[in-house]
């Protein structure tokens, strides 16, 4: 019973994919959301946007705090963010967001998203090359 169910989401997900542009700005509002917690040193807001994988693994707000503190400054801190492109790919919705630190350096950061009883969660953030801006 649970390979055919299993085998009908499969067909339903390939057969009806979600284009990104059928997303809309959701991914967005969530990502926006999370930053402004960070800004407030509200971890435990800022825990509730992250997907139930990602709250698996850090258990705690204060864990999940810790972690972006150490490993993602910029997104703790943020000097300014600009939204880039979402897309999806194999089926994953990435939204792509170009982030300066307080020292002025850009990076550009790629939030893959995931949907979770209805609502859009971040389900994991990775580095991508440096970015490169000029005037």
């Amino acid at each position: 019973m649970k390979q055919t169910i299993l085998i009908v989401a499969m067909l339903m997900a390939w057969a009806f994919p979600m284009k990104a542009e059928e997303v809309g700005d959701a991914p967005r509002t969530v990502i926006a959301a999370q930053l402004d917690a960070f800004r407030a040193d509200d971890v435990t807001r800022a825990f509730s946007y992250a997907s139930r994988g990602i709250q698996r693994v850090f258990v705690t707000p204060d864990g999940f705090g810790a972690m972006v503190r150490e490993g993602y400054p910029m997104v703790w801190r943020p000097a300014e963010t600009r939204f880039l492109e979402l897309r999806e790919l194999d089926g994953v919705t990435w939204q792509k967001l170009l982030v300066r630190d307080g020292a002025g350096v850009w990076h550009t950061l790629d939030y893959q998203m995931v949907r979770e009883g209805g609502a859009w969660r971040i389900d994991g953030v990775q580095f991508l090359r440096r970015a490169e801006v000029g005037v």
